[in-house]
């Protein structure tokens, strides 16, 4: 594959330098929940979800362009942009909205795989399964680096905040329900009927989900133990995450 194939796009890199800023005000902010850290924290949060919506979607890409589907590159969906996704309004600012006024990491559907072009149903289960996999991948690499590095007090709990929002992603994401990936990880192996029953809920069974998520919290917060429960179990610092997300939600307080 030739490098420039996936040469990140510069919103992308936008995206990131946003989140880099954030990382840097939240480690030299003096007072925690002082306006730099409090400033550093949301840049990082919402910059750092921003990043992970585009690497899980270039996950789902370039697994189906291994497996047999080159119209992902024509697609631009290699280069990690935003814009070229189905709907960036759907795949990124709408997540980015409902992260920030409720902090629930709801995923965005944004690339068109052609699953007929690819070689195996076991390639399709791992197209979808590479979503998710990134957000676990990425929420574990954010807890190791706050145990590796020991950053301050403000850095760390923003870092670990977005880990267990990673964590959160990848539960709900790994759901068997039409429309999320545990869905397309298993759909190959369906029945026909299932298959059929499976893509006339698709459009509408995650918005089910994610209106149940938004409108029980009890929902919500089981969810959310779920993920603690797996971020822990990674090393993650509960206290940390918890820290992370009152000074992200400093209206609140």
């Amino acid at each position: 594959m030739q490098r420039s194939m996936v040469r990140p796009s510069p919103v992308f890199l936008g995206i990131l330098a946003v989140t880099v800023l954030g990382g840097v005000l939240a480690a030299v902010g003096d007072e925690l929940g002082g306006v730099t850290v409090t400033t550093g924290t949301v840049l990082l949060v919402l910059g750092g979800w921003g990043v992970s919506l585009c690497l899980h979607e270039f996950g789902h890409a370039i697994v189906a362009y291994r497996g047999g589907d080159r119209e992902v590159y024509f697609k631009g969906y290699l280069t990690l942009d935003p814009r070229r996704y189905t709907d960036p309004v759907l795949s990124l600012v709408i997540p980015l909205v409902l992260l920030a006024i409720g902090g629930i990491p709801l995923p965005g559907g944004a690339v068109w795989i052609n699953h007929h072009a690819l070689r195996s149903r076991a390639v399709e289960t791992m197209v979808s399964l590479a979503g998710p996999l990134s957000n676990l991948a990425l929420g574990t690499l954010l807890i190791i680096s706050v145990e590796l590095f020991d950053p301050s007090l403000g850095l760390a709990s923003a870092l670990s905040f977005l880990a267990l929002l990673q964590i959160f992603a990848f539960v709900l994401n790994i759901l068997p329900i039409p429309g999320l990936d545990g869905w397309g990880a298993i759909e190959p192996y369906l029945s026909p009927q299932a298959q059929r029953i499976g893509a006339k809920a698709r459009p509408w069974a995650p918005l089910v989900l994610f209106a149940v998520l938004i409108g029980i919290p009890d929902v919500a917060r089981g969810f959310f133990k779920i993920a603690d429960l797996v971020f822990t179990t990674l090393g993650g610092t509960g206290f940390l995450a918890s820290v992370g997300r009152e000074i992200f939600f400093f209206w609140q307080r």
